[in-house]
């Protein structure tokens, strides 16, 4: 059984219009998420455990926000291209970096997180499916397992285990 973790970066501030967007800092609202973020994360089982962490500021602060709660033995990556990835790419990303290990956890963005887990998940609860279909809010921790090799993870080939979101969406 393998495990994917896809964590969409927490909220960020767009009060400075002039920072590029791989620059832009989490919001005050997505430093207070990191709190349930780690508590969240620190409950998964994650054994054999790669990080994919995207090297935009929110992302890398994001993945801070939870790294403790990680076990030490961690490898983790800060990939340039987890920024730039749509979701076909990402996913060919995730099955060369995932070949060693039990686990990964993606630190990144939308739309590609949402693209990815959408076509990758077939069943799990129906609500996290609907909810995952129609938005994946910033800060939000999509879990999904499957059987095989990571080279085998393909389209509608996992099992949605958990969608957690640090704040429940409006509407």
């Amino acid at each position: 059984m393998r495990r994917l973790v896809l964590v969409r970066h927490a909220k960020s501030a767009w009060d400075d219009e002039s920072l590029d967007d791989h620059d832009r800092p989490l919001a005050p609202r997505g430093e207070r998420a990191l709190e349930p973020i780690r508590t969240h994360v620190a409950a998964l089982d994650l054994p054999t455990l790669v990080v994919l962490c995207s090297t935009a500021r929110r992302a890398e602060s994001t993945f801070a926000g939870f790294r403790w709660s990680l076990p030490d033995d961690a490898a983790v990556e800060h990939d340039r291209g987890v920024y730039d990835d749509d979701a076909r790419s990402l996913l060919d990303r995730i099955r060369r970096r995932g070949a060693h290990h039990a686990s990964l956890i993606v630190v990144g963005h939308n739309p590609t997180l949402q693209d990815l887990a959408c076509g990758l998940v077939r069943d799990g609860d129906p609500a996290d499916r609907d909810q995952l279909a129609r938005k994946l809010p910033t800060g939000a921790i999509v879990s999904m397992s499957f059987d095989g090799e990571w080279a085998d993870l393909a389209i509608g080939s996992a099992r949605l285990d958990s969608l957690f979101m640090p704040r429940r969406p409006r509407g």
